[in-house]
């Protein structure tokens, strides 16, 4: 499983210059102050689509049935033909926050070769319901997928009402995602790593053997791969375990799979979708042995936030506490850990590169890079979590390369998770269903005006989280708030809470979020925002939604 890996030292360490000097910043704990447009951590949430080259199509059955095209979801890629239909490689982190992408010089690199949205944020800073957004192209309120799902009760693990790959599959969400609408329209299709919350890689799901959804040819999935050893993989329909040698570092066999994927695929002419969706860096933040030692003395940014409570703070908020140094140290330790464990999520980008030139489909790919959601280290009083309406935890890195994308663009237009499906299937000619929330953002990646584009972006969170099973259980420390429906403009959070709380951040003079002034907004503008908010929570398809988005 190692011979793809060539370049066994870490490339942190091949005389890369400036990230030691980024290192060397962090460790001083120098916070530099953020600003909206050019902070360097938001420049990192771009879209990574490289355009790969691919004649011909596969048979991958039929277009699922009932799905009408929306008329609101852009327009599509300007190659649709069967010979010449770009590939998608799709490289979903989990947990990654923007300050993560300075130690990633292939993703650095993407961001000079394509696009990075600046404003781009997930519906829910949590893993299922974000990736819900993800496969499907609705906010959590459709899909009805708020938490990750799995209660303890007598002892076992069952299944929650609001959450989880078990609602997900019991819903029929799966029958509906962009994976089903590319392989209808002859796409091949691969799904690598981490799918959902709650899934087994096991179990039968009223099957004949393990669990493989709808949508994909090619299959290669963990169920508790936190670790990055000793887990076991479904690997289209048998279950295979991976044990504990360097070999079997997870990222590093997904990354094996990926580039043996692409080099079938362009062998057999046919245009591809692959997803490789990494456990990197989801506490506990496991480097690849090569990597353990990297990044010595690294240290987590002290912006200005760090450590600051914001005035007129929440409920669940106001009682932090000042960091201790224990809490402080544990930051530092968990953010170098982190700034490791990315490691090989970026030298498997290197190799997916590679790889897609030697293939010779490199110049008809799109290569797509984000998150599923941010992460906070210290910011606002709280211990490592995410949850919150906070831009630490909603706004993450997308970046996209490919055909058509302008180089170095950095679009400040309002881009959600919620319009990934539809981005893929426009690229791929897929029709996009009626009652997709997201709209596409090909006119955009090509370099066309925004026009009428959305002014608000919702965010929706269940909780408290009080599932102690969760892999995202977190303490009250680590900021766990009650139910919560927000909308992000380019300049303002707006947080409505199931106690009757709000929240309101000027992000014009205030970008770290420090003062609530909620209490000082003029009645015609809480008029504005809450009516825009229950518009958003409302709305249930395409044409819906995108008129709420527009704050008036």
């Amino acid at each position: 499983m190692t011979g793809w890996l060539r370049h066994p030292v870490p490339r942190w360490a091949l005389g890369r210059p400036q990230l030691r000097r980024q290192a060397g910043v962090a460790r001083a704990g120098a916070g530099i102050h953020r600003s909206r447009r050019l902070r360097p951590e938001r420049v990192a949430a771009v879209v990574a689509v490289a355009a790969l080259t691919a004649a011909g199509c596969s048979s991958g059955g039929g277009p699922s049935a009932g799905r009408a095209s929306s008329s609101a979801s852009g327009g599509v890629a300007g190659s649709t033909g069967a010979a010449g239909r770009p590939n998608i490689v799709f490289v979903l982190t989990d947990d990654l926050s923007d300050n993560l992408v300075q130690y990633m010089p292939h993703v650095q690199a993407l961001q000079k070769a394509g696009m990075t949205f600046t404003d781009y944020t997930v519906t829910d800073s949590l893993c299922c319901p974000s990736r819900s957004s993800i496969f499907t192209g609705r906010f959590p309120h459709d899909t009805e997928i708020f938490t990750n799902g799995k209660a303890k009760a007598g002892g076992r693990s069952t299944a929650t009402a609001d959450g989880g790959f078990d609602l997900f599959h019991a819903r029929g969400e799966e029958k509906q995602t962009f994976a089903t609408a590319l392989q209808g329209v002859g796409y091949r299709t691969a799904m690598m790593g981490k799918y959902l919350n709650g899934y087994e890689p096991a179990a039968i799901e009223g099957g004949a053997g393990p669990y493989v959804p709808p949508g994909w040819n090619e299959w290669d999935v963990a169920g508790n791969g936190y670790p990055e050893l000793d887990y076991d993989l479904n690997e289209n329909g048998h279950v295979v375990h991976h044990g504990g040698q360097p070999q079997d570092y997870l990222t590093d066999v997904v990354a094996g799979k990926g580039t043996g994927f692409i080099k079938s695929a362009a062998d057999a002419h046919s245009p591809f979708l692959l997803e490789l969706a990494t456990f990197a860096p989801h506490k506990p933040s496991t480097p690849a042995p090569r990597d353990a030692s990297a990044f010595p003395g690294l240290t987590a940014p002290r912006s200005p936030a760090f450590d600051q409570l914001p005035t007129a703070a929440p409920s669940w908020l106001a009682p932090a506490q000042p960091l201790t140094s224990d809490n402080i140290a544990n930051i530092d330790d968990g953010f170098r850990k982190r700034a490791q464990s990315v490691q090989a999520v970026d030298a498997m980008i290197g190799h997916l590169e590679d790889t897609l030139k030697a293939a010779g489909v490199a110049d008809n790919t799109y290569l797509v890079f984000s998150s599923d959601n941010g992460y906070h280290m210290g910011e606002h009083r709280l211990t490592p979590g995410k949850m919150t309406a906070f831009d630490t935890d909603i706004q993450v890195p997308l970046v996209v390369a490919g055909p058509g994308v302008p180089a170095g663009r950095t679009p400040d237009s309002l881009a959600q998770n919620i319009d990934l499906a539809p981005t893929f299937e426009a690229l791929g000619g897929a029709a996009t269903p009626a009652d997709v929330d997201g709209h596409s953002l090909v006119p955009l990646l090509h370099g066309q005006p925004a026009g009428d584009w959305r002014t608000a972006s919702l965010v929706e969170h269940h909780g408290p989280d009080v599932n102690a099973v969760d892999p995202d259980f977190q303490a009250k420390s680590s900021g766990n708030p009650t139910s919560y429906e927000a909308i992000r403009t380019a300049t303002s959070t707006y947080v409505e809470y199931a106690n009757g709380e709000v929240e309101y951040y000027d992000l014009s003079h205030d970008p770290d979020e420090l003062h609530n002034t909620a209490a000082q907004l003029a009645p015609a503008d809480h008029t504005r925002l809450h009516a825009t908010l229950k518009a958003l929570e409302n709305c249930h398809d395409a044409t819906a939604c995108w008129a709420a988005g527009h704050l008036p």
